[in-house]
Protein backbone atom coordinates (compact mmCIF):
# COMPACT_ATOMS: atom_id res chain seq x y z
CA UNK A 1 0.00 0.00 0.00
CA UNK A 2 1.34 3.37 -0.80
CA UNK A 3 3.27 4.77 1.57
CA UNK A 4 2.93 1.84 3.83
CA UNK A 5 5.93 -0.45 4.63
CA UNK A 6 5.05 -4.21 4.69
CA UNK A 7 6.22 -6.48 7.77
CA UNK A 8 5.82 -9.48 10.05
CA UNK A 9 5.47 -10.63 12.88
CA UNK A 10 5.52 -14.35 14.49
CA UNK A 11 2.87 -14.91 17.39
CA UNK A 12 1.21 -18.02 18.68
CA UNK A 13 2.27 -20.57 15.22
CA UNK A 14 1.44 -18.09 12.45
CA UNK A 15 3.09 -15.07 10.88
CA UNK A 16 1.22 -11.82 10.93
CA UNK A 17 1.84 -9.98 7.94
CA UNK A 18 0.97 -6.05 8.50
CA UNK A 19 1.01 -2.36 6.71
CA UNK A 20 2.82 0.07 8.84
CA UNK A 21 3.31 3.67 8.45
CA UNK A 22 5.06 5.68 11.55
CA UNK A 23 3.85 8.89 12.43
CA UNK A 24 5.93 12.19 13.70
CA UNK A 25 3.64 12.18 16.97
CA UNK A 26 2.24 8.92 19.36
CA UNK A 27 -1.07 8.84 18.05
CA UNK A 28 -1.85 5.21 16.94
CA UNK A 29 -5.14 3.77 14.51
CA UNK A 30 -5.33 0.47 13.93
CA UNK A 31 -7.46 -1.59 11.00
CA UNK A 32 -9.17 -4.76 11.77
CA UNK A 33 -10.83 -6.12 8.37
CA UNK A 34 -13.36 -8.38 7.97
CA UNK A 35 -13.93 -12.19 8.01
CA UNK A 36 -12.34 -13.91 4.81
CA UNK A 37 -11.19 -10.54 3.66
CA UNK A 38 -7.55 -8.30 4.07
CA UNK A 39 -6.21 -5.41 4.58
CA UNK A 40 -6.72 -3.74 1.44
CA UNK A 41 -10.60 -3.19 2.13
CA UNK A 42 -9.62 -0.03 4.13
CA UNK A 43 -7.92 1.75 1.34
CA UNK A 44 -10.30 4.58 1.03
CA UNK A 45 -9.49 5.03 4.90
CA UNK A 46 -5.65 5.07 5.11
CA UNK A 47 -5.82 8.36 3.17
CA UNK A 48 -7.68 10.23 6.13
CA UNK A 49 -4.67 10.23 8.71
CA UNK A 50 -2.51 13.10 8.62
CA UNK A 51 1.40 12.36 9.42
CA UNK A 52 1.12 12.60 12.45
CA UNK A 53 -0.33 9.46 13.22
CA UNK A 54 1.32 6.25 13.16
CA UNK A 55 -1.44 3.31 11.17
CA UNK A 56 -1.38 -0.08 11.30
CA UNK A 57 -3.70 -1.79 9.12
CA UNK A 58 -3.16 -6.57 8.95
CA UNK A 59 -3.98 -9.22 7.49
CA UNK A 60 -5.36 -11.61 10.48
CA UNK A 61 -4.00 -14.86 10.86
CA UNK A 62 -5.57 -17.03 8.34
CA UNK A 63 -6.19 -14.27 5.80
CA UNK A 64 -4.67 -13.30 3.04
CA UNK A 65 -1.21 -13.69 3.42
CA UNK A 66 -1.17 -14.77 7.23
CA UNK A 67 -1.37 -18.00 6.55
CA UNK A 68 -1.97 -20.72 9.49
CA UNK A 69 0.52 -23.68 9.21
CA UNK A 70 -0.94 -26.93 7.84
CA UNK A 71 -3.53 -28.31 10.94
CA UNK A 72 -3.63 -25.37 12.75
CA UNK A 73 -6.66 -23.84 13.55
CA UNK A 74 -7.95 -20.52 13.46
CA UNK A 75 -9.05 -19.34 16.84
CA UNK A 76 -10.50 -15.45 17.82
CA UNK A 77 -8.67 -15.20 20.80
CA UNK A 78 -5.18 -15.51 19.25
CA UNK A 79 -6.09 -11.96 17.44
CA UNK A 80 -6.45 -10.48 20.45
CA UNK A 81 -3.16 -11.98 21.21
CA UNK A 82 -1.77 -10.91 18.10
CA UNK A 83 -2.75 -7.29 18.74
CA UNK A 84 -1.38 -7.26 22.56
CA UNK A 85 1.43 -8.57 20.86
CA UNK A 86 1.82 -5.50 18.54
CA UNK A 87 1.18 -3.14 21.43
CA UNK A 88 4.18 -4.47 22.95
CA UNK A 89 6.24 -4.12 19.63
CA UNK A 90 5.65 -0.34 19.38
CA UNK A 91 5.26 0.80 23.14
CA UNK A 92 1.85 1.50 22.37
CA UNK A 93 -0.34 2.80 25.24
CA UNK A 94 -3.79 3.35 23.49
CA UNK A 95 -5.09 3.52 20.16
CA UNK A 96 -7.75 4.57 17.93
CA UNK A 97 -9.38 0.91 16.94
CA UNK A 98 -11.51 0.70 13.04
CA UNK A 99 -13.18 -2.35 12.51
CA UNK A 100 -15.08 -3.72 10.31
CA UNK A 101 -17.52 -7.31 11.01
CA UNK A 102 -15.30 -9.56 12.38
CA UNK A 103 -12.74 -6.32 12.65
CA UNK A 104 -15.43 -4.66 14.95
CA UNK A 105 -16.00 -7.78 17.00
CA UNK A 106 -12.23 -8.23 17.71
CA UNK A 107 -12.09 -4.28 18.31
CA UNK A 108 -15.09 -4.36 20.66
CA UNK A 109 -13.27 -7.97 22.21
CA UNK A 110 -9.76 -5.73 22.98
CA UNK A 111 -11.87 -2.85 24.65
CA UNK A 112 -13.59 -5.38 26.92
CA UNK A 113 -10.61 -7.24 27.84
CA UNK A 114 -7.93 -4.56 27.81
CA UNK A 115 -10.14 -1.06 28.04
CA UNK A 116 -7.31 1.10 29.07
CA UNK A 117 -5.33 0.52 25.60
CA UNK A 118 -8.50 2.10 23.68
CA UNK A 119 -8.96 5.72 23.04
CA UNK A 120 -11.59 5.31 20.57
CA UNK A 121 -13.28 2.92 18.15
CA UNK A 122 -15.17 2.93 14.65
CA UNK A 123 -17.19 0.27 14.25
CA UNK A 124 -18.44 -0.72 11.04
CA UNK A 125 -21.31 -3.28 10.34
CA UNK A 126 -20.47 -5.41 12.91
CA UNK A 127 -22.69 -7.72 15.66
CA UNK A 128 -22.94 -6.69 19.23
CA UNK A 129 -20.40 -8.75 21.19
CA UNK A 130 -22.55 -8.18 24.41
CA UNK A 131 -25.77 -8.48 23.19
CA UNK A 132 -28.34 -10.94 23.76
CA UNK A 133 -29.53 -13.11 21.03
CA UNK A 134 -32.95 -14.39 20.64
CA UNK A 135 -34.01 -18.06 20.50
CA UNK A 136 -33.91 -18.39 16.37
CA UNK A 137 -30.46 -16.59 16.56
CA UNK A 138 -29.15 -19.03 18.97
CA UNK A 139 -30.78 -21.99 16.61
CA UNK A 140 -28.87 -20.96 13.62
CA UNK A 141 -25.68 -20.39 15.06
CA UNK A 142 -25.71 -24.09 16.42
CA UNK A 143 -26.60 -25.31 12.99
CA UNK A 144 -24.53 -23.13 11.01
CA UNK A 145 -21.98 -26.15 10.14
CA UNK A 146 -24.12 -28.24 8.61
CA UNK A 147 -25.16 -25.26 6.58
CA UNK A 148 -21.94 -24.70 6.18
CA UNK A 149 -21.42 -27.98 5.13
CA UNK A 150 -24.24 -28.72 2.53
CA UNK A 151 -22.72 -25.39 0.84
CA UNK A 152 -20.48 -25.42 -2.32
CA UNK A 153 -17.52 -23.53 -2.10
CA UNK A 154 -18.27 -21.59 -4.85
CA UNK A 155 -21.72 -20.61 -3.98
CA UNK A 156 -20.88 -19.67 -0.41
CA UNK A 157 -18.49 -17.27 -2.17
CA UNK A 158 -20.71 -15.60 -4.71
CA UNK A 159 -23.45 -15.26 -2.59
CA UNK A 160 -21.44 -13.66 0.46
CA UNK A 161 -20.25 -11.17 -1.95
CA UNK A 162 -23.79 -10.39 -3.11
CA UNK A 163 -24.88 -9.94 0.11
CA UNK A 164 -21.98 -7.65 1.69
CA UNK A 165 -21.86 -5.54 -1.25
CA UNK A 166 -24.27 -3.31 -3.84
CA UNK A 167 -21.21 -3.02 -5.96
CA UNK A 168 -19.28 -5.02 -8.91
CA UNK A 169 -16.00 -3.98 -7.77
CA UNK A 170 -16.50 -4.61 -3.91
CA UNK A 171 -18.06 -7.78 -5.11
CA UNK A 172 -14.63 -8.61 -6.94
CA UNK A 173 -12.77 -8.05 -4.36
CA UNK A 174 -14.71 -10.13 -1.58
CA UNK A 175 -14.70 -12.74 -3.89
CA UNK A 176 -11.19 -12.18 -4.98
CA UNK A 177 -10.53 -12.62 -1.11
CA UNK A 178 -12.45 -15.46 -0.47
CA UNK A 179 -10.84 -17.38 -3.38
CA UNK A 180 -7.27 -17.60 -1.21
CA UNK A 181 -8.57 -19.13 1.28
CA UNK A 182 -9.99 -22.95 1.22
CA UNK A 183 -13.34 -23.40 2.96
CA UNK A 184 -12.89 -24.99 5.90
CA UNK A 185 -10.62 -22.33 7.00
CA UNK A 186 -13.36 -19.80 6.19
CA UNK A 187 -16.00 -21.97 8.55
CA UNK A 188 -13.58 -22.49 11.13
CA UNK A 189 -13.33 -18.51 11.25
CA UNK A 190 -17.15 -17.82 11.24
CA UNK A 191 -18.04 -21.36 13.70
CA UNK A 192 -14.71 -19.67 15.90
CA UNK A 193 -15.68 -15.96 15.56
CA UNK A 194 -19.31 -16.56 16.57
CA UNK A 195 -18.43 -19.20 19.60
CA UNK A 196 -15.49 -16.62 21.25
CA UNK A 197 -16.42 -12.89 21.40
CA UNK A 198 -20.40 -12.74 22.21
CA UNK A 199 -20.78 -12.90 25.88
CA UNK A 200 -23.83 -11.80 26.95
CA UNK A 201 -23.27 -8.61 29.40
CA UNK A 202 -26.43 -6.41 29.33
CA UNK A 203 -24.71 -4.22 31.94
CA UNK A 204 -21.68 -3.33 29.81
CA UNK A 205 -20.89 0.24 28.31
CA UNK A 206 -18.24 1.65 26.63
CA UNK A 207 -15.33 3.71 28.30
CA UNK A 208 -14.67 5.28 25.13
CA UNK A 209 -15.83 7.10 22.63
CA UNK A 210 -17.52 4.52 19.70
CA UNK A 211 -18.56 5.65 16.05
CA UNK A 212 -21.51 2.99 15.13
CA UNK A 213 -21.57 2.47 11.57
CA UNK A 214 -23.91 0.47 9.29
CA UNK A 215 -24.99 0.14 5.49
CA UNK A 216 -28.99 0.70 4.93
CA UNK A 217 -28.70 -2.44 3.00
CA UNK A 218 -26.70 -4.66 5.53
CA UNK A 219 -28.98 -8.28 5.54
CA UNK A 220 -26.62 -9.69 7.52
CA UNK A 221 -26.88 -11.73 10.71
CA UNK A 222 -28.84 -9.26 13.77
CA UNK A 223 -26.39 -5.88 12.73
CA UNK A 224 -29.49 -4.01 11.24
CA UNK A 225 -31.47 -4.69 13.96
CA UNK A 226 -29.63 -3.98 16.84
CA UNK A 227 -26.90 -1.28 15.84
CA UNK A 228 -29.72 1.53 16.58
CA UNK A 229 -31.38 0.44 19.83
CA UNK A 230 -26.99 -0.10 20.93
CA UNK A 231 -26.38 3.48 20.29
CA UNK A 232 -29.39 4.25 22.01
CA UNK A 233 -28.58 2.83 25.00
CA UNK A 234 -25.08 3.66 25.04
CA UNK A 235 -23.86 7.03 26.05
CA UNK A 236 -20.47 6.74 24.84
CA UNK A 237 -21.97 5.10 21.08
CA UNK A 238 -22.78 7.65 18.12
CA UNK A 239 -24.67 5.78 15.48
CA UNK A 240 -25.13 6.88 11.46
CA UNK A 241 -26.44 4.76 8.94
CA UNK A 242 -25.08 4.52 5.58
CA UNK A 243 -27.15 4.71 2.64
CA UNK A 244 -26.67 3.19 -0.48
CA UNK A 245 -24.48 0.44 1.10
CA UNK A 246 -24.29 -2.89 2.75
CA UNK A 247 -22.78 -5.10 5.03
CA UNK A 248 -19.35 -3.64 3.37
CA UNK A 249 -20.55 0.14 4.11
CA UNK A 250 -17.08 1.87 3.99
CA UNK A 251 -16.43 0.54 0.44
CA UNK A 252 -19.87 0.80 -0.84
CA UNK A 253 -19.99 4.60 0.25
CA UNK A 254 -16.39 5.91 1.45
CA UNK A 255 -17.49 9.47 1.06
CA UNK A 256 -19.86 9.66 3.72
CA UNK A 257 -18.01 7.21 5.86
CA UNK A 258 -15.07 8.82 5.63
CA UNK A 259 -16.91 12.79 6.35
CA UNK A 260 -18.24 10.72 9.45
CA UNK A 261 -14.83 9.21 11.13
CA UNK A 262 -13.58 12.86 10.17
CA UNK A 263 -15.54 14.32 12.13
CA UNK A 264 -15.67 11.71 14.73
CA UNK A 265 -11.87 11.41 14.95
CA UNK A 266 -11.68 15.50 14.76
CA UNK A 267 -8.94 14.89 11.64
CA UNK A 268 -9.68 18.16 9.94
Amino acid sequence: MQNMEHLTFQNLGCRIHYWFRSGSGDKWVFFFHGAGLDHAMFEDQLGLFDPDWNIIAWDARGHGLSELKPGEKFRFCDMVSDCRKLFELYSIDRATLIGQSMGGNLAQEIAYQYPDSVDRMVLIDCAKNTGKLTYPEKLALRSARFLFACYPWKTLIRQSAEASSNTDGVRKYISDCFQKMDKSTFVEVMLNMSGSCLHEDAQYRFLRPVLLLCGEDDRLGNIRKVAEPWAKEDPNCTFHWIAHASHNSNQDNPTVVNRLITEFLSLI
